[in-house]
C-alpha cells in the first residue's frame, strides 16, 4: 500500500485591523507578567488577604505612553485564568476591544503608577486591615513604629521608623478618591508606603512586583500584630 501523501500545512487566517482581536492575542508577549499576577494571585487567597473576587492588582508594561495590566473585575484571584488580565491606557480605558471589564478601583493604580512611580500596585482585603481601617478611620490613619519588620519597607532602615498609613472612606466614586489620594501623597514628607480604605482594603505599591508582594507581607503582618495586641489590651 502506498504510503499517505503529508497534508500541506493550513495557513492561519490573517487577522484584519478593523476586527476585535481575542482576548488571548491582546495580552500576547505578556505571559511572563500574567503569570506572575496570577501566582501573586493564588499566594495572596492561600493567606487569606485575597477572598472571594476581592482585591485587584496591576504592572506596569510600558511608560510613554503610560499602559498597565491589570487584573480583570469580579475574577476569583485564586483561579486566575490567563486571559482574567485586561491591558489599559493612562486614563484607565482598555486599550484594544473585547477584553473583559477592567477592575472599577483602576484609576487608583493609574494615579500610583504615575504619583509614586509604581512599577507595580497590589490591593488586598485582609480581615486585619479591614479592622484596622474602620477601628483608626477618625484619626484620620493608623500610625506603626517600633517594629523590626519595618524594615521590609522601601528605604527604612531602622525599627524606630514611623509609618503613617492614611485611611480614606469607602467610596463608588473612585476617580474622586485617586485625586484625593494623590494631592495627599504629593504633599506628604515622608511619603507613605500604602493607604487604607476604610472597612475594605490595603494599597501598597512598589518598584517591581516583588517589592510590592513584600510591602503586602510586611503590612499584612504588622496589622495582626497591632490588631491582635490592641484586642489583648482592651478585653
Amino acid at each position: 500500500m502506498a504510503a499517505a501523501k503529508p497534508q500541506p500545512a493550513q495557513k492561519t487566517a490573517p487577522v484584519h485591523e478593523d476586527l476585535p482581536a481575542s482576548p488571548r492575542q491582546v495580552l500576547r508577549g505578556l505571559e511572563y507578567q500574567v503569570d506572575a499576577l496570577r501566582s501573586v494571585g493564588e499566594y495572596f487567597h492561600q493567606r487569606g488577604w485575597s477572598l472571594g473576587t476581592s482585591s485587584n492588582y496591576s504592572l506596569v508594561v510600558d511608560r510613554e505612553p503610560l499602559e498597565l495590566l491589570i487584573t480583570a473585575s469580579g475574577k476569583d484571584k485564586g483561579r486566575l485564568a490567563r486571559t482574567d488580565f485586561v491591558r489599559i491606557d493612562g486614563a484607565g480605558n482598555p486599550t484594544a476591544k473585547n477584553q473583559p471589564a477592567a477592575s472599577a478601583e483602576r484609576h487608583l493604580h493609574v494615579m500610583l503608577a504615575e504619583a509614586a512611580a509604581a512599577g507595580a500596585i497590589l490591593h488586598t482585603h485582609s480581615v486585619w486591615g479591614t479592622v484596622l481601617s474602620d477601628r483608626h478611620f477618625e484619626s484620620g490613619g493608623l500610625a506603626i513604629e517600633g517594629y523590626e519588620m519595618l524594615k521590609g519597607l522601601r528605604d527604612v532602615k531602622t525599627h524606630q521608623h514611623r509609618e503613617w498609613i492614611p485611611i480614606y472612606e469607602n467610596t463608588q466614586d473612585i476617580p474622586a478618591l485617586a485625586e484625593r489620594v494623590r494631592s495627599d501623597y504629593e504633599s506628604s514628607s515622608p511619603r507613605p508606603h500604602g493607604f487604607l480604605i476604610r472597612r475594605h482594603g490595603l494599597y501598597t505599591w512598589g518598584a517591581d512586583l516583588d517589592e510590592a508582594r513584600r510591602h503586602i507581607e510586611i503590612f499584612e503582618f504588622l496589622f495582626e500584630v497591632v490588631a491582635r495586641t490592641s484586642n489583648a489590651s482592651h478585653p
